[in-house]
């Protein structure tokens, strides 16, 4: 099923493939290593070369965290609610390159940055460049990765096309030397992120165009208009117009996976993220009514697989 985290995983080390790069990961970051029981959505976009790919990604980096909001999909982690809408951003912001990419102007210099990270000893290969976007190893691309897995299709279609009109706005603004030169400044991304991870689409983003918090609604729409022109371009727009307006409407897998818990238990979280995965659109409490065993009168709730609040004393992590 397509989540960013399993709402029921237990954490086991030396669980590892058996692969000797793998086996190495797991000595050197251990609990780190452990935990990574999350699944995220990676999308590739066609660019010119590899040159354009390192340019844009400054300019597309501050709209990355309304795409993490869009595909929140990982409330609960070890049986508990998280509070966060993306839980799987917490767990992978903990890799020593996790994060924003940073902004340079070649090619050459993104690479030579990338392999002094090498030497430091920190990371062992490319492959470990954990960052937002890159440019892709193995292809004229650049790799978007700060999202979730997402349940539902029609969420990584809007995602793909935003991010396609992202990468082409980008390489129309750099062609036409139409946009300012990076300030240096990146910190306010990786607070962008963490609330886009917090809050979906149900609470306030970071607003690129103001760096102001903004209802997710307002910022999404304004990106929508800034993004138009590419849209069109690509003859996009209505289709992620539509998508868009849908996702709103619906709101975030996040917030459907908590109702479902609500509603019914961690087993009905469980079955709609298989459900919506394989295309169908079950109603939270219909999810796990089917598979409920009969009980006992007065046996209550001991037989259900309860939702604890992550402040409550003994949660897990």
């Amino acid at each position: 099923m397509a989540a960013g985290t399993v709402p029921l995983a237990s954490v086991t080390s030396r669980a590892v493939t058996a692969d000797t790069r793998f086996r190495r990961m797991a000595d050197d970051y251990r609990r780190v290593a452990d935990e990574q029981l999350i699944c995220s959505a990676q999308i590739h976009v066609d660019v010119p070369d590899r040159d354009s790919a390192v340019r844009a990604m400054c300019l597309v980096s501050p709209w990355l965290p309304p795409l993490l909001a869009l595909t929140a999909s990982s409330p609960f982690w070890l049986g508990a609610d998280t509070g966060y809408a993306s839980w799987r951003t917490m767990l992978w912001q903990r890799w020593p390159t996790a994060g924003p990419a940073g902004c340079y102007g070649s090619a050459a210099d993104y690479d030579a940055a990338m392999a002094e990270l090498i030497d430091s000893g920190v990371i062992s290969d490319t492959g470990m460049l954990y960052h937002d976007v890159r440019p892709s190893a193995h292809q004229c691309t650049l790799e978007l990765r700060i999202c979730d897995a997402c349940p539902r299709t029609e969420t990584v279609v809007l995602v793909a096309g935003l991010f396609r009109a992202l990468v082409r706005d980008a390489l129309g603004r750099l062609e036409r030397g139409a946009e300012p030169g990076c300030d240096g400044h990146h910190e306010w991304l990786r607070a962008a992120a963490w609330r886009a991870a917090r809050s979906g689409i149900e609470g306030r983003l970071v607003d690129p165009a103001t760096r102001r918090g903004a209802p997710a609604p307002v910022v999404l729409r304004g990106m929508l208009r800034r993004l138009r022109p590419a849209l069109e371009a690509s003859g996009d727009f209505t289709a992620v117009r539509t998508l868009l307006d849908e996702a709103l409407a619906a709101g975030s897998a996040a917030r459907r996976l908590r109702r479902a818990a609500r509603e019914e238990n961690l087993l009905a979280v469980t079955d709609l993220l298989a459900a919506e995965t394989r295309g169908e659109r079950l109603a939270p409490r219909a999810a796990h009514r089917r598979r409920r065993p009969a009980r006992a009168p007065g046996a209550g709730r001991a037989a259900r697989a309860h939702v604890h609040s992550a402040s409550a004393p003994g949660t897990p992590g």
